[in-house]
């Protein structure tokens, strides 16, 4: 039927998401989170291996596992943000003290080219840039991303990182 205006264009984002956990079974944690993530947030188009972490900012705990995905969504960024706390939760995520041990952690690094300031989200990450465990995962799939506010690269971002945290990738 030609001239139809009836059809709806969904519009699709690349969102690159930074996974980590040191609670518990750590490898299942990050596999139960990427099927929830496809499940009720958008296709994974691309996922980093798994790299075993020093903690950050708050030494003393256990080694992270952490995974960097890429997936393609329609969600809009509050919109996937609140599935993503949902996800953590649904995983057994309990809120405790800034940056100190967790069952799973979802961070949104990127969406898109977008720049997302308000109370709940900024995007990208804003720490993102100093966080040696974020760039490695991150760099292995999208060295040549563009960081929409640095307007660096992922790659060259990891080279002027300071961060100095012991970053492993698994086999």
């Amino acid at each position: 039927m030609e001239g139809n205006n009836n059809t709806f264009e969904i519009s699709m984002t690349h969102v690159y998401l930074l996974l980590g956990s040191n609670e518990n079974d750590r490898f299942k944690n990050l596999e139960r989170a990427c099927e929830l993530i496809a499940l009720k947030c958008g296709k994974a188009l691309k996922q980093s291996a798994l790299y075993e972490t020093e903690a950050w900012g708050l030494k003393e705990q256990n080694a992270f596992l952490n995974q960097a995905i890429v997936i393609e969504s329609s969600l809009p960024p509050l919109e996937l943000l609140t599935q993503l706390k949902a996800i953590e939760k649904e995983i057994g995520r309990t809120e405790t003290v800034k940056w100190g041990p967790r069952v799973i952690d979802i961070d949104i690094l990127f969406y898109g080219n977008e720049i997302v300031e308000t109370e709940e989200l900024t995007i990208p990450h804003p720490f993102l840039h100093q966080r040696k465990f974020t760039l490695e995962p991150l760099n292995e799939i999208e060295p040549r991303f563009v960081h929409p506010v640095m307007q660096k690269t992922v790659r060259v971002l990891l080279k002027e990182c300071s961060d100095t945290s012991l970053v492993k990738k698994l086999n």
